[in-house]
């Protein structure tokens, strides 16, 4: 009898210790969820007041509910231009079927379809040159903030090339790549379009600095322990900075990475209205320059997808730096 009473309080005491924990894991849930929403409704609303009290030479300001609709007319846009392209090849393929059937060994040429760029296919563009540009940053600003935190004269040798060049506005860099790109670039078939080129080596030059800045840090500050191992040991040069330096500023890395690919986003949307490349700088741009009612609401889905985009982009390499680092303490949240 015993034992049972003994064993009673046990599970009872084991269900009061788990609706604690489900009770404070609704409070955390609730928590999290319920100061988000309120601070956009919040936003919504003061957003909505404002706008309607400001009539540009376009209309009225858009407010949620314009930009909403628009978000709507946007999608609608790209699905019909999706079937439009559909039909385009299915045309193509009855064509050519009847054209063989005719005469087997007749040339068959292959069309591309060469539609309305919709809104999401300029996002695609956007990511495809901001990526060709982080990547590009990456490949030279790893290495080169290595070497500046290895090397003391390395860093007092270049620290003042970065001092100069890290505050440059790519408003000033665009004009000297342009002149640049169309100075070296001059193939008859060309694989990339001078214009992306324009924008994706603006978008490098102007998302180096931070990651050569933070992986110098990074690289200064490793354990002096771990550098003492690697003198006793006798590494060499290459199999130091491959198992103790790389390893050890990876947090740093990571953090510059993800300030360039930032810089790199922010400073695309400007490099593509100037240079007219596809994507979502020159989307904005036309609408600006077409002036039709529904344009500001078109800009205002353009800008909220910007800053989603951007959001997601340092969501994922945030993802990406916990899979890689082995300091979790270090990541930023």
């Amino acid at each position: 009898m015993t034992e049972v009473k003994a064993l009673f309080r046990n599970e009872q005491w084991k269900s009061i210790f788990s609706m604690n924990q489900i009770q404070l894991f609704l409070r955390q849930v609730l928590k999290a969820v319920t100061l988000p929403l309120a601070g956009i409704i919040i936003f919504l609303i003061l957003w909505q007041s404002v706008a309607s009290n400001i009539t540009t030479s376009l209309g009225q300001f858009p407010g949620p509910t314009e930009v909403w609709e628009q978000s709507k007319s946007l999608v609608a846009e790209h699905k019909q231009e999706r079937v439009k392209e559909k039909a385009f090849y299915e045309r193509q393929e009855e064509r050519n079927a009847k054209k063989l059937a005719k005469n087997p060994d007749a040339k068959i040429k292959t069309r591309t379809y060469t539609g309305k760029a919709t809104f999401f296919d300029q996002i695609l563009t956007s990511l495809y040159t901001v990526s060709f540009g982080f990547f590009a940053a990456s490949f030279i600003a790893v290495p080169l903030g290595i070497a500046c935190g290895l090397s003391e004269k390395v860093y007092q040798s270049i620290n003042p090339i970065i001092q100069i060049f890290k505050p440059v506005s790519p408003l000033a860099w665009l004009p000297l790549v342009t002149m640049v790109v169309s100075a070296l670039y001059t193939s008859d078939d060309p694989y990339f379009d001078k214009s992306f080129l324009t924008s994706a080596f603006t978008v490098t030059l102007c998302c180096l600095w931070p990651t050569v800045i933070n992986t110098t840090v990074g690289v200064t500050s490793i354990d002096r322990d771990l550098i003492n191992v690697s003198r006793v040991l006798q590494l060499s040069p290459p199999v130091h900075v491959r198992t103790i330096v790389i390893p050890s500023a990876i947090p740093m890395i990571f953090t510059g990475l993800r300030l360039s690919l930032a810089t790199g986003w922010m400073v695309l949307i400007a490099a593509e209205m100037l240079a007219q490349n596809p994507g979502l700088g020159k989307f904005i741009w036309d609408e600006f320059q077409n002036g039709s009612s529904n344009s500001l609401g078109r800009i205002m889905v353009a800008v909220l997808a910007i800053g989603l985009i951007g959001y997601l982009l340092d969501r994922l390499m945030l993802a990406l730096q916990r899979r890689i680092s082995w300091d979790k303490q270090a990541i930023l949240r």
